[in-house]
Order: structure tokens, then C-alpha cells, then sequence
């Protein structure tokens, strides 16, 4: 697979598929799992909202996983084992949507997603893991008017590997409008700085929990050296971490200036 700018392996492929069995049949293969670890940390962040049933915006959301792990109540391993079940890759395209409706359960916050990717946000809606969806690409665009209609709904905004790819530019025009909280796993090879200072310059306070998460394995020898230069450039150790084979995520949390203190643990991966 060809590597990305950021000096990652090209998964560009897996996100355009009209269903997600190639995404879950490509991730399994080298152990993503960052958005089970999400799961615990984006459920209390829902909890102690004050808004009665909560709108979730997924940045990045490609087929609506974060949303399937809170609405189908289910973990990754169960998504890995479902997606490639022999007996689910051979369903036609009509009955997956329909095996995957069945799966979600009724009630909790709505989930809206954003992604560039119409074919996933497309399944995602069909599944039912998504409400609603954006398909826009706010590095580049203002969000229109039905977009920013949406926007202005949401209460809290998360995502697990899009920032990076995403920058102040896309987080700031999610955040000007109804200043939602926001959760984002950053992996290490980048800086959150600059979107936690945008952020502040809309009234944002950000708060990093302690610990790190693992995201997936490297995909080759070749991925691993090209990360650990970035890493090595921008003045991270990776000793103990990518160093032993695993991109690694921190996680920030973002919430307008005043708010009571949130207590969100630090990650213990032993604990």
C-alpha cells in the first residue's frame, strides 16, 4: 500500500467501499482498536452533558464506528467478527443494511457525522448508526447553510484518528457556532497545539488526559522508521511506545471556559 503525506500507510482505499467489510477486514489485520478505548471516555463525556439527550458529531466518522460501538452496544472485536463472518461477506448489499438496522438499539444521544467519504456516510445512514450527515470538507470550504443548520445542533464533538488530517481550520468552524465540548484522540506525531489554541481563541479551555492508547500496530518495518523520524523531528520519544511497534494516541478534551471541572481518569492499559 503507498504511504500518505504524513508518512502512514494509504488505508484511502478502505474508506470508499459502499459497505465497511473492507475496512473491518483491512483493520483487524494490524489490531485497530483506539475507538474501544474511546468507547468508556466519549460514554461519560455524553453523561455529564447537561443536555438531555445529547448530539455527538464523529469527525472522521467513515462508516459511523464510533456511533455502532454506543448504539449497538457492541466492542470492536465484535464488529471485527461480524464484518468478516463468511456468512456476512456473502450477504448482497440490501440485506447487510438490514442485518446491521436490527443490531442498533433504540434511544441515547444522536449521532451526526462528518467525513469526506459519501460512500461511507451513505452506509452509515442506511445501518442506522448515523442521524444525520455532513459530507463536506471544512479545511478547504465554510460549512453551508444546511450544514451549519446541523452544526449548531450538536453538543459534543469527538473523533479517533482524524486529527492530522484535520486541522484548527475544519475544529473551528465545527466549534464557532454552538461552542460544543470536544474529545479528540490525537495521535503523537501530532501537535494539538495549534487547535487548542484556536480553540481558546473561542473561549475553549483544553485539558489532556494522562496516559496514551494504543491505536494499531505499524503496518510494515517501513511505516515504523518513517513514523519514528517524524516522532524523532518533532521532539517525541517513542521509547517503549512506537518504538515497540504501536501507533500511539493521546486524548484532549476541549470545553468552553467556566464549565465545572470534568473528572476523566487517566488511561491505565494494565488497569
Amino acid at each position: 500500500m503507498p504511504f500518505d503525506s504524513t508518512g502512514k500507510i494509504s488505508f484511502d482505499h478502505i474508506y470508499t467501499a459502499p459497505d465497511p467489510r473492507p475496512f473491518f477486514g483491512t483493520l483487524k489485520r494490524v489490531g485497530y482498536h483506539i475507538p474501544q478505548l474511546a468507547k468508556p471516555y466519549f460514554a461519560k463525556l455524553i453523561a455529564a452533558h447537561p443536555a438531555e439527550r445529547p448530539t455527538v458529531l464523529d469527525v472522521g466518522c467513515s462508516y459511523g464506528v464510533n456511533a455502532a460501538l454506543q448504539r449497538c452496544e457492541a466492542t470492536m472485536d465484535d464488529l471485527y467478527a461480524h464484518y468478516t463472518d463468511p456468512a456476512v461477506r456473502a450477504l448482497d448489499h440490501a440485506a447487510l443494511v438490514e442485518a446491521d438496522r436490527e443490531r442498533v438499539r433504540p434511544g441515547g444521544p444522536k449521532f451526526y457525522g462528518l467525513d469526506s467519504s459519501a460512500p461511507a456516510l451513505e452506509y452509515a445512514l442506511s445501518a442506522g448508526f448515523l442521524d444525520e450527515a455532513i459530507h463536506a470538507d471544512l479545511e478547504r470550504d465554510d460549512p453551508d447553510s444546511t450544514q451549519q443548520k446541523l452544526l449548531d445542533d450538536v453538543d459534543l464533538v469527538v473523533s479517533t484518528g482524524c486529527v492530522g488530517y484535520v486541522t484548527e481550520k475544519t475544529l473551528s468552524r465545527v466549534a464557532r457556532g454552538a461552542r460544543p465540548w470536544m474529545a479528540h484522540f490525537v495521535l503523537r506525531m501530532f501537535s494539538y497545539e495549534p487547535i487548542a489554541g484556536s480553540l481558546a481563541e473561542l473561549g475553549y479551555e483544553t485539558t489532556a488526559v494522562g496516559g496514551v492508547f494504543r491505536q494499531r500496530q505499524f503496518a510494515s518495518a517501513e511505516e515504523q522508521a518513517q513514523i519514528l523520524d517524524t516522532l524523532g523531528a518533532a521532539g517525541v520519544d517513542p521509547t517503549g511506545l512506537e518504538a515497540d511497534g504501536w501507533l500511539y494516541a493521546q486524548l484532549y478534551v476541549s470545553r468552553p471556559a467556566g464549565l465545572p471541572e470534568l473528572e476523566l481518569p487517566d488511561f491505565d492499559e494494565e488497569g
